[in-house]
């Protein structure tokens, strides 16, 4: 029993693992905690989908020591964000602003869903008031022969 509980404490310890080397850490807890909080929010561009916080990759290694080397350097948490998206792009941030020519991309996937539930609308409207045309009716002889299909 002792050792199942040993297990299932190491299983779940395990995702809250940080990829922060000891030689990493700022002496100041106040500073080292601004500088997790700045990590979490950046983007490892090696591993896509992982914060630099939480990747092993060189590069965010390297950023990671980049964040703070800023901070050590006086910089506030916007003015290191600010920086390291001036050097890598908005790309690195794991939430995108809402602003620029990302408002393109935000407001592309609602727009398109408007625009397809107005011509389902239409479409749909327009097929149930369509009347039948001269042309699309049967002919009487057309009709005998339905009629008498169907009886048989």
């Amino acid at each position: 029993m002792k050792r199942l509980l040993l297990i299932m404490a190491l299983l779940l310890s395990a995702p809250l693992a940080h990829a922060v080397q000891p030689d990493e850490i700022l002496p100041d807890p106040a500073m080292e905690e601004r500088a997790r909080d700045i990590s979490a929010g950046l983007r490892c561009l090696v591993c896509r989908n992982e914060s630099i916080d939480e990747s092993n990759a060189e590069l965010a290694r390297d950023l990671r020591l980049l964040v703070r080397e800023r901070l050590v350097a006086g910089d506030t948490n916007e003015e290191v964000v600010d920086y390291v998206v001036d050097r890598y792009g908005e790309y690195v941030l794991l939430n995108p602003t809402t602003n620029g020519s990302n408002i393109f991309l935000w407001l592309a996937g609602p727009i398109m869903a408007l625009i397809g539930l107005v011509l389902a609308f239409f479409y749909l409207r327009g097929r149930s008031t369509a009347r039948p045309t001269t042309e699309d009716r049967l002919s009487a002889e057309e009709e005998a022969r339905l009629n008498e299909i169907l009886r048989d």
